[in-house]
């Protein structure tokens, strides 16, 4: 209405360069602040809200910085473990994904009365992030959106599409969150209503929120067997931020046997954590009676991580083993999703040539070959090891090969804080929701926890403690949408509905243009 002010929240955003840096920092901060360790889901709607407001009617070049100030602000408490990690790796992250969201929103058509823009945003930063899951490197799938909806009313969708649709969907409410409450702001505001026809969209687009909730609630979650197992997890404990170089190969493995020397009950599995021993040729090694001791002593096997040269040395092999107490190791899978600059050194040489520290990752780790399934005298067990966890197609391989829950033995010791274990945490809640399994986490100095299938985590043992766990899971089968989709088909109707809105119209323009390239001439009417 004439006469009236507009609220702030509602003008078009401002061309200060200040106010637009100021206000992308605090946006991404926010996204940030919605995922572990810190977990205040709702601020991603917040954070996303306000990202739109600082990109709609914007420029392109502006839409590009500010959304890049965004994702560094975002990614930048979010995976601030990797600082300890490599520090040029660090920066080198944080420009390539900022340049990756920047890239999305710079193609999205430029104004919010374009027909389809509340759709193709949402869209394009979900295509950035499912970008990032697996470029560059294998994919980088942290501090991610889908980690701080698992708290949240909307983890469900995860069953139906994984992280790639959770993506989405937070992203659809959180970008249409200024737009939908416009018309109920806007009555209060001017003691009026609201045309009935803006009221009655903002209303059914919310009405949408509790139907997506109730549909993920109703679609397959895995079936329960029937069957039990009783899982033991220990974790060794000690300080954080600790290497092996520092410590030597059998630090964690003397902490661990420490552990479960206190342990004496009837269980049907006891679950170790990666990298417990580390030697050049398994059975031959010392480690391996000690491991087997214990499994005797106990009268159950046991799923213990090993590091074991491989190639004459020259490379090595993570990977996770079962002992049984008659000295038989019954199955092994080693790790396929392997850590870069940590478990192997991309374009090594290139990298040498530029003057970068290769030597940090004297051998590089085989990439294993079989299935991420391990066979044990409970049945078959789905397995991710270490942050094969953040991938969802790591958890749904095995499952699909008929893992009846899934185990992630990991090991975060290097690591100062709680940044990176507590987005394991989340990741581990995530798998579960999406498989209908249940899983056992497994760190040498935390965090350890069972995850029931609905992603409630029960028994965690903190960080730096030194105990054990045992609890009864069900064993499940079944597979979920989103174990028989996979992520391809949402990432394609993420990918459409982000570049379609923009080309179409250019399309259409050049379909009705005539053959000889001059505008059609509109003929004259009669008066």
């Amino acid at each position: 209405m004439r006469g009236l002010t507009r609220p702030l929240w509602l003008r078009r955003p401002g061309r200060s360069a200040l106010v637009g840096t100021l206000g992308a920092v605090a946006s991404g901060l926010a996204i940030a602040a919605s995922m572990p360790p810190w977990g205040f889901w709702p601020l991603a709607f917040v954070g996303l809200a306000g990202w739109e407001y600082l990109v709609v009617r914007a420029t392109r070049a502006q839409r590009w910085r500010r959304t890049w100030l965004t994702a560094v602000a975002w990614f930048a408490p979010a995976m601030c473990w990797m600082w300890q990690f490599t520090i040029p790796g660090f920066l080198v992250v944080l420009v390539i994904f900022g340049t990756f969201h920047a890239t999305a929103a710079a193609l999205v058509p430029n104004t919010p009365d374009h027909r389809w823009h509340w759709l193709a945003l949402p869209a394009g930063f979900t295509c950035a992030e499912a970008l990032r899951f697996c470029f560059p490197f294998g994919g980088v799938p942290l501090a991610s959106l889908p980690m701080g909806q698992v708290a949240g009313p909307l983890a469900g969708v995860a069953r139906i599409g994984g992280p790639v649709l959770l993506t989405l969907v937070t992203a659809l409410i959180g970008t249409n969150l200024r737009r939908l409450l416009t018309p109920f702001i806007i009555t209060v505001r001017q003691r009026s209503l609201a045309p009935v026809s803006r009221v009655a969209l903002s209303v059914s687009a919310f009405a949408v929120i509790p139907i997506v909730i109730a549909c993920s609630a109703l679609v397959p979650s895995g079936v329960d067997t029937g069957r039990s197992a009783s899982l033991v997890i220990m974790q060794g404990g000690g300080p954080q931020g600790t290497r092996a170089s520092e410590t030597g190969p059998r630090f964690a493995l003397e902490r661990l046997l420490k552990v479960s020397a206190t342990f004496d009950r009837p269980v049907d599995l006891v679950i170790w954590p990666e990298n417990i021993v580390n030697v050049k040729e398994l059975t031959a090694s010392r480690e391996f009676g000690e491991v087997l001791a214990e499994a005797r002593r106990i009268g159950a096997p046991i799923s213990v991580g090993i590091t074991e040269d491989a190639d004459g040395g020259e490379r090595f092999a993570n990977a996770q083993v079962v002992i049984l107490p008659d000295g038989t190791v019954s199955s092994r899978y080693e790790k396929k999703r392997r850590v870069p600059f940590g478990e192997f050194m991309p374009a090594r040489d290139v990298l040498a040539a530029l003057g970068v520290p290769t030597d940090l990752v004297p051998r590089d780790a085989v990439r294993g070959r079989t299935p991420g399934v391990l066979e044990t005298p409970v049945g078959t067990v789905a397995v991710a090891i270490s942050w094969e966890i953040f991938f969802g197609g790591r958890g749904r391989e095995g499952v699909r090969e008929g893992g009846l829950l899934l185990i992630n033995p990991t090991n975060g010791s290097s690591y100062r804080g709680t940044v990176l274990q507590s987005q394991q945490i989340a990741s581990s809640r995530l798998r579960a929701i999406e498989s209908g399994r249940w899983v056992a986490q497994v760190a040498p100095t935390g965090f350890s926890a069972f995850v029931s299938p609905t992603g409630r985590v029960v028994e965690r043992i903190g960080q730096g403690e030194a105990a054990w766990r045992q609890y009864t899971v069900n064993l499940r089968s079944g597979l979920t949408w989103y174990h028989r989709l996979g992520d391809k088909p949402f990432v394609l109707l993420a990918a459409l509905a982000w570049l379609v809105p923009g080309v179409w119209p250019v399309l259409r323009r050049r379909l009705r243009r005539p053959a000889n390239g001059n505008d059609p001439v509109t003929p004259p009417t009669s008066a």
